[in-house]
């Protein structure tokens, strides 16, 4: 072997070890000893340039030592179509692919895997079409492409699959990982179980992989647990995204206990670092704990979140109304350090913006009109429908919801649920027959919605036929929540005894969700007995929580039984459990004020207590009666003035007073409350409304109401 011979020989070595390690310098100093004609020129070197600069991720140089290339082949063409493809430049490699003289295999796989990234279906079956006209063999890797593209389109994933199998294909792995991912994607777990499993001896670590996330992505977290402990015990490879799944695995089980040791385990081996796993873990103890300083310790321990990171804390604070301000504040910092918003970041902080004030929902839907969201615009504008209806502006949810360009099921829920709290039964109805009428699928969330409207408006006909319906129509198990607004559809009605039938007959146990609704009920008609079994049931499943203990003590109360009260109260000091103080808030000139019964702190509270007493004048004059009732205090501990006096003191109608002190004439108000609204404020209100010549709405936790002219949009049937 002469000198040059084995010049050449090591100069390809140290070439090819160059684009394996992508070592840009080194890989510069060999470029400029080859343009010198230092090293007799060959294709085989300039297409490793190529491929050293598009590795490297130096397009421009990749796409400079192309055209350098004397003489290149399909090679050349299909490394630099590579380098546009992984950057997306989807307009740069189709006008590359078409100057490639005699294109290959590779040529159309590439850019068909280009279009399926940046979510373009018709041009990937396009280029595929054109494929087949000029006879051209196709392999896994052109059908793992076409399934990419057709990710949101199960028919069409359908019958890739069907031509896989028909050609062959199906013993790809990628094809069947593909599969087994879009299928779950589009919510088919067990078409995705059918394909891992007859995989076989095909599968890879990615298949193992990809029907983790799968589970994951489901909320199968015990079939998630059981497939990972097999891949420990097979030593497979873990991935970030194997990992996040088993922390959603934890999440979906409610497994804090469990979290914790996996936590650990991701600390000693080094993953807790990862932005993508801290997402994992921040849902978790968002979810789990509800102690978001567990959350923040997450977060900060990431070198350099990313977006997707900023939007799961943005996100775990939204979920609990009293970490609402800081959802906005960590959306603030995510623009401060350089990041710009996607549609997921919205979603977050307008759901936030529905428990603050409308004026911050109204600034986050103006920025939503002035940056440019680039992908899945239809989720924030559902976001923005659902954030007016909670913030009882029906009239620009409706507004904006019919000024969509398209609607999708969440869509139609959004709508069908702000008519439910509206109590607007009939609009919500007809809405659903059109969602119907129009071949959007319904969920179970939809039928949530639908039944609390017709329980919230008293159709239990309506209620019973689309309650049926849910499982001889749509196969729908009916769930906990669907339970929970027949049996409030039944209560409320007076229908105790059906309503306890029904919890009855319930193919699991009701849980806190169907007795709590039968104690609501057995509150408004007065059923003590049933009271008194629902809220045992209550307290043995949740003897930490004071919701049960509280409305049996005032059921009791309105009936005089104060030795039951007082025993009820003993309990509750004994088993330390603290009543949920009651608030209610108002936004006036973008400032919130908060208020609480017998409240002193506010500077205008003297104002506030002289027009409460002008107005009690005013409204005793026109018919009302203060109910002493609700004052919840017996007779012999203090005089009915006294109870008049609490009543009039009441966190709402303190709300109420400052904002007709604080807005002009004709001004509609918005009040919201943390608790359910006391059967006294809501006759008062109905009063006030008529007498200041207002609209009032307020937004307990279960509903709004409108009162204008002395009349509630309820009817009184709350």
């Amino acid at each position: 072997m002469n000198q040059n011979s084995w010049t050449l020989q090591t100069f390809r070595q140290v070439l090819k070890t160059c684009v394996g390690r992508r070592d840009l310098v080194t890989g510069k100093s060999l470029h400029a000893l080859y343009l010198k004609n230092l090293v007799p020129f060959s294709a085989y070197l300039s297409n490793h340039f190529i491929l050293l600069y598009s590795k490297c991720g130096c397009l421009s140089a990749a796409h400079h030592a192309f055209n350098q290339t004397q003489h290149a082949n399909v090679f050349s063409f299909n490394v630099l179509l590579a380098a546009y493809a992984r950057q997306l430049r989807i307009a740069s490699a189709r006008q590359l692919f078409d100057q490639i003289p005699q294109p290959d295999l590779v040529s159309y796989n590439t850019l068909i895997s280009a279009y399926a990234d940046c979510g373009d279906t018709e041009s990937a079956l396009s280029l595929f079409k054109d494929m087949r006209e000029k006879r051209f063999d196709t392999d896994g890797f052109t059908l793992s492409g076409l399934i990419t593209a057709s990710s949101n389109n199960l028919c069409l994933i359908k019958q890739l699959h069907c031509l896989a199998i028909y050609c062959g294909f199906d013993h790809y792995a990628s094809v069947n990982n593909s599969l087994l991912t879009y299928y779950s994607r589009n919510g088919f777990l067990d078409e995705a179980k059918r394909v891992f499993y007859e995989m076989g001896e095909i599968k890879d670590e990615v298949s193992w992989n990809s029907m983790v996330v799968a589970y994951g992505q489901h909320r199968e977290g015990l079939e998630a647990l059981q497939l990972f402990q097999e891949m420990v015990r097979l030593q497979l490879g873990l991935d970030m995204y194997t990992l996040a799944s088993i922390l959603t695995a934890f999440t979906s089980l409610e497994d804090l206990v469990g979290g914790l040791q996996f936590h650990a385990h991701l600390i000693k081996s080094g993953f807790h670092q990862n932005s993508h796993i801290g997402s994992g873990l921040i849902d978790l103890y968002a979810k789990c704990s509800g102690d978001m300083r567990d959350c923040m310790k997450v977060f900060e321990e990431i070198p350099q979140p990313d977006l997707v990171l900023w939007n799961t804390m943005i996100s775990g604070y939204s979920q609990k109304e009293e970490y609402s301000e800081q959802a906005l504040g960590c959306f603030k910092k995510l623009n401060q350090v350089g990041y710009h918003p996607d549609d997921c970041s919205f979603v977050c902080v307008i759901s936030a913006c529905s428990n603050l004030s409308p004026s911050l929902g109204k600034q986050i839907h103006a920025l939503t009109i002035k940056i440019e969201i680039r992908s899945n615009r239809i989720s924030v504008n559902n976001a923005l429908v659902a954030m007016y209806s909670k913030c009882g502006n029906l009239e620009d949810a409706r507004r904006l919801f019919d000024k969509m360009p398209e609607h999708n099921t969440v869509s139609l829920n959004s709508m069908i649920a702000g008519y439910a709290q509206h109590g607007i039964g009939m609009q919500a109805v007809r809405l659903f027959e059109w969602m119907l009428e129009t071949n959007i699928p319904p969920t179970n969330i939809t039928f949530v919605s639908v039944l609390s409207a017709c329980a919230h408006t008293g159709k239990v006909a309506e209620g019973q036929k689309y309650f049926s319906m849910m499982k001889d129509m749509f196969g729908f198990e009916p769930e906990g929540e669907h339970y929970s607004c027949m049996i409030d559809l039944l209560g409320r009605s007076g229908k105790l005894t059906d309503a306890e039938r029904l919890i009855e007959a319930m193919p699991f146990n009701p849980g806190s969700i169907g007795w709590g609704s039968l104690l609501r009920a057995c509150r408004t008609h007065g059923n003590m007995d049933l009271a008194v079994k629902a809220a045992n049931q209550l307290l043995q499943l949740e003897p930490s929580n004071a919701v049960p203990y509280v409305m049996l003590a005032n059921i009791y109360a309105t009936s005089g039984k104060w030795e039951e009260v007082a025993t009820i109260r003993r309990l509750m000091r004994d088993r330390g459990v603290q009543k949920k103080p009651g608030f209610s808030w108002i936004e006036v000139k973008k400032q919130m004020h908060v208020f609480v019964a017998e409240d002193g702190s506010h500077p205008m509270i003297k104002e506030i207590h002289n027009y409460l007493e002008e107005m009690s004048r005013k409204m005793k004059q026109a018919g009302y009666v203060p109910d002493v009732r609700w004052a919840l205090v017996k007779d012999d501990e203090i005089g009915h003035g006294e109870k008049e006096k609490r009543l009039v003191h009441h966190s709402e109608k303190l709300a109420v007073a400052f904002g007709l002190l604080s807005t002009s004439y004709g001004v509609p108000i918005l009040v919201m409350k943390n608790l359910r609204i006391c059967g006294d404020c809501h006759n008062a209100i109905k009063f006030i409304s008529a007498i200041a010549g207002r609209e009032i709405t307020v937004r307990d936790t279960y509903r709004f109401h409108c009162f204008k002219d002395g009349r509630c949009s309820c009817g009184d049937y709350w």
